[in-house]
């Protein structure tokens, strides 16, 4: 989930402009919150007990980025001076501690305090540095390194030599990033043409996704990309069997389609075989599976074209889980609906929800993420 590049208006949020665009990542500090499933201890509060309301993780303030896990159980997050933390199940080095020990708090990754961005897959890890660069690490049996083979590493490994890269985004077994001249790169597994290149080839290094130079922020679901251009089109790719590409049909494609015609769209989230996305006037639109009403219609009927949810012109940032959808509002509150089992809606219950309910009262909440099964969110 990224919320960089909202221009929705009308937010005063403390490390955002008057438009909504993040003026720093490092200057303002935030506590960080969890709440949902924790076998693996992924909520870092230094247990295995599930929790289905919010619990902050230790008592600092200086948490600045974050990641669940996209269809994982582990949590990465930087803090304000630049240091990486990871924590949660660790089974094949995605917490890049340099072993395959599970941890239940955080525990730092190296001793650099020049990390920047951070995103997850299923169980492997991605991140990049003030200078440009990009690491990974994790499972990599499928290329999802993007490193030239299909080994697992449980440290940090440089991808190239580049110092050009931009955003990063992470699925079930794939990877997506842009780099600062606006060009969009693919990796790692590729069945059902995720990776946008026009085959379904696997490849395990960075492959360039068409000429363009006007990709901006991008999402994976389990098997499938979406993402907008600098001009506001929204674009997806890959699988489409629950109509998850929001094309109207439930027809695969192996490179880039235009949703639709508009150039509204600003922020997306794609997760398990359902996606999200918000508009500049602040609306939420879904689409794609909705068997646990995820999508947050208020019906658990699958559609594949955009959908709006309500009528509300005040959402800001959006993340979607295995089978839940969480997202923030420009006045600080929480909401979030779909499949509860965990407790992930962080509702004090276990009660799947269709609509948006929210989270409590506070009105103090800025980022969120969500893993499989587990949510967390920065609180000023």
């Amino acid at each position: 989930m990224s919320i960089r590049n909202n221009n929705l208006g009308s937010i005063n949020k403390p490390g955002f402009n008057a438009l909504g665009a993040q003026t720093s990542v490092t200057t303002y500090t935030y506590e960080l919150w969890s709440w949902g499933r924790n076998a693996n201890g992924q909520l870092g509060l230094g247990n295995t007990t599930y929790y289905s309301s919010p619990k902050q993780v230790g008592s600092l303030t200086t948490w600045s980025t974050l990641s669940g896990g996209s269809n994982g159980f582990f949590t990465v997050a930087i803090k304000t001076d630049g240091t990486l933390w990871s924590w949660g199940l660790n089974s094949q080095g995605q917490l890049g501690l340099g072993n395959l020990t599970a941890y239940s708090s955080p525990k730092q990754v190296g001793a650099l305090t020049a990390w920047l961005k951070v995103a997850t897959g299923r169980a492997f890890t991605l991140a990049i540095k003030t200078s440009g660069t990009l690491w990974s690490w994790g499972n990599g049996g499928n290329g999802q390194l993007g490193l030239g083979d299909n080994l697992y590493r449980n440290s940090p490994v440089q991808v190239g030599a580049l110092t050009t890269w931009y955003n990063i985004a992470g699925s079930r077994s794939f990877t997506l990033a842009t780099k600062t001249d606006g060009t969009l790169w693919s990796w790692g597994y590729n069945a059902y043409g995720q990776l946008g290149l026009g085959n379904t080839t696997d490849y395990s290094s960075p492959k360039q996704v068409g000429a363009l130079t006007t990709w901006l922020n991008i999402s994976c679901g389990s098997y499938f990309t979406i993402a907008t251009k600098t001009n506001g089109t929204l674009w997806t790719w890959g699988a489409n069997n629950q109509g998850q590409l929001g094309l109207g049909n439930t027809t695969y494609y192996s490179s880039p389609m235009q949703v639709g015609a508009l150039t509204t769209w600003i922020t997306v989230a794609g997760g398990g075989n359902s996606s999200r996305a918000i508009k500049t006037n602040g609306t939420l639109w879904t689409w794609g599976r909705n068997n646990l009403g995820q999508l947050g219609l208020n019906n658990l009927t699958d559609v594949s074209s955009p959908n709006q949810v309500g009528a509300l012109t005040t959402w800001f940032g959006v993340a979607a889980g295995d089978s839940f959808t969480i997202a923030s509002k420009t006045d600080g509150t929480i909401w979030d609906w779909g499949s509860n089992a965990s407790g992930q809606l962080g509702l004090g219950n276990v009660t799947y929800y269709s609509s948006p309910k929210q989270v409590g009262s506070l009105t103090t909440w800025l980022t969120v993420a969500a893993g499989a099964y587990h949510s967390i969110a920065l609180k000023y």
